[in-house]
């Protein structure tokens, strides 16, 4: 199997791949000595938003399709749009689209734009730019992470620009949920003749300058569709150091920053700057390879998620900032049932039962960890260590590096942990539970569950859709090689002169829309 080459939210994951800190001389440079309040050669003051983002390097880009680093994120939320998007209560919404209809067995998909849509260059949006970004981001060769699933299905030959203002989708089999993966951030729209080197979206700021792994300048789109940006422009830092990237919050250095340590949020209040806590669905679980010894053994994947303490985890590893998780993602899907079903708890008995029973008492087993999973997920592997020891298990602590944990060896290590964002359910099944999702750490291929996710991405009906996701869901939480102990709170922070970000699901700082952000004077 060819692998990918990053993980699909591997955003958090690059954040924490570099051990360099930024100290007060680079970040005087990387700043620029930037003020809210800055004066232009002709005099006149402007206002400009700064914002602190979480790792970054030199690979870093302006790709809409490909975005890598958290940086990576927040740049193309500014710069591009999806036809569709999530509201921050993560529901789908229009977006470049008004309004979008299938025919009945959901082989064609028809998107109309919206009217007074403008590309940074004054250039009116039209289907013929859809279908440029569509040939581009599922393209069957190098597909955009959210349609691996979907690229080799629609018949490129055959979509089309109906006119101006319509552009029509059409696959090569039915595809009930085009609408929810279209509606990812990294399926924005660019003009037919897009060019990397001078990048040009619909988003709410436009293109000025980049470099790579320190900073990029953005200038308000005052032709934008949508709310205008309040100030006129935006500068996004990168910090690869969360001390550096707190000092330059508390000092005003930074109006924003992503990612906060939970364990700073009641410190940095303290000291005037505000935590900004998002419930999300994202995810850290530790992954058992359910094809390789010993977690071929259903009765050993089950007692492994009974020595888990979830409660502990998120207290120890998540500082508090977390929800109880059963083993299933997903949780904003109006289809799951995690909640419905039996709710694991440490059972030390019982797994001590199963084990037994599997022939696996003196189980030993090495746990593979790295700061790249993201936050407290270390500390995490630290304490399931102590809790597997209470059931009479050994886990043996490998902690590697970034460039080793997501290097050739990713989706092969036998006991492990990843991360994921939030996502719907049947999006993230078709991305992690099947034999050819593109991210199978656990190697999961159960042929009734795999019936019935492609059953439910055909069809069309949302009853029979929710009758056919929920049996998975049944099948995931006995057989599945997933332990899914919590759903981590997003912890993001701004400083005392901004107002107007609110919690969202989807992604950091109100899912980086900062033409919703404004600045007050000091």
């Amino acid at each position: 199997m060819n692998l990918p080459a990053t993980h699909p939210d591997s955003s958090s994951a690059m954040s924490r791949r570099r051990a360099l800190q930024l100290g007060a001389g680079a970040l005087a440079a990387a700043t620029g000595g930037l003020l809210s309040g800055c004066a232009t050669s002709s005099g006149t003051v402007t206002s400009e938003l700064i914002h602190g983002a979480t790792g970054g390097g030199l690979k870093d880009s302006l790709d809409p399709h490909f975005p890598v680093t958290m940086p990576d994120i927040a740049r193309v939320r500014q710069l591009y749009e999806p036809l569709l998007r999530f509201t921050p209560d993560y529901r789908v919404e229009p977006g470049l689209a008004t309004a979008v209809e299938h025919n009945p067995d959901a082989t064609e998909w028809t998107f109309h734009l919206r009217e007074g849509v403008t590309f940074h260059d004054g250039r009116p949006l039209t289907a013929w730019d859809v279908k440029a970004s569509m040939e581009r981001m599922a393209n069957p060769k190098n597909p955009s992470g959210m349609l691996t699933d979907v690229a080799p299905l629609v018949d490129l030959a055959r979509c089309r620009a109906v006119d101006d203002r319509t552009y029509r989708v059409v696959l090569k089999e039915p595809y009930g949920i085009l609408d929810q993966l279209l509606a990812s951030y990294t399926l924005g729209i660019v003009p037919a003749d897009f060019d990397l080197t001078r990048p040009v979206g619909t988003g709410p700021f436009r293109y000025d300058t980049f470099l790579p792994g320190q900073r990029s300048h953005f200038v308000r789109h005052d032709g934008y569709w949508d709310r205008k940006a309040a100030v006129d422009s935006l500068t996004i830092l990168d910090f690869t150091d969360d001390a550096a990237k707190v000092s330059a919050l508390l000092a005003g250095q930074v109006h924003t920053v992503d990612n906060l340590p939970p364990y700073l949020a009641g410190a940095i209040e303290r000291q005037g700057a505000h935590p900004l806590v998002s419930e999300t669905g994202g995810w850290v679980p530790f992954t058992m390879r359910v094809d390789q010894r010993p977690f071929s053994d259903v009765r050993v994947r089950q007692a492994m998620r009974l020595v888990v303490d979830r409660q502990q985890l998120i207290d120890q590893a998540l500082s508090g900032f977390g929800r109880v998780a059963n083993d299933l993602y997903g949780p904003f899907d109006p289809d799951y049932i995690g909640d419905e079903l039996p709710q694991r708890h440490q059972d030390i008995a019982q797994a001590r039962h199963l084990l037994r029973a599997a022939g696996a008492e003196d189980l030993h087993v090495e746990l593979v960890t790295s700061t790249a999973v993201g936050s407290g997920g270390v500390e995490a592997a630290n304490i399931l260590v102590q809790q597997a020891a209470k059931a009479g298990i050994t886990v043996t602590l490998t902690k590697a590096d970034a460039g080793v944990f997501y290097g050739d060896r990713y989706l092969k290590w036998g006991f492990a942990q990843d991360f994921w964002s939030t996502r719907l359910y049947l999006p993230q099944a078709i991305a992690c539970a099947l034999k050819s999702s593109p991210y199978n750490e656990t190697h999961f291929d159960d042929p009734q569950f795999t019936d019935l996710v492609v059953a439910a991405r055909r069809t069309t009906d949302p009853a029979r859709r929710r009758t056919l996701l929920q049996d998975a869901q049944r099948i995931e939480h006995e057989r599945g090689g997933l332990i899914v102990w919590a759903f981590a709170n997003q912890v993001d922070a701004y400083g005392r002169q901004v107002s107007g970000l609110v919690p969202a699901r989807e992604q950091p700082c109100s899912s980086y829309r900062f033409n919703l952000a404004t600045l007050r004077e000091s």
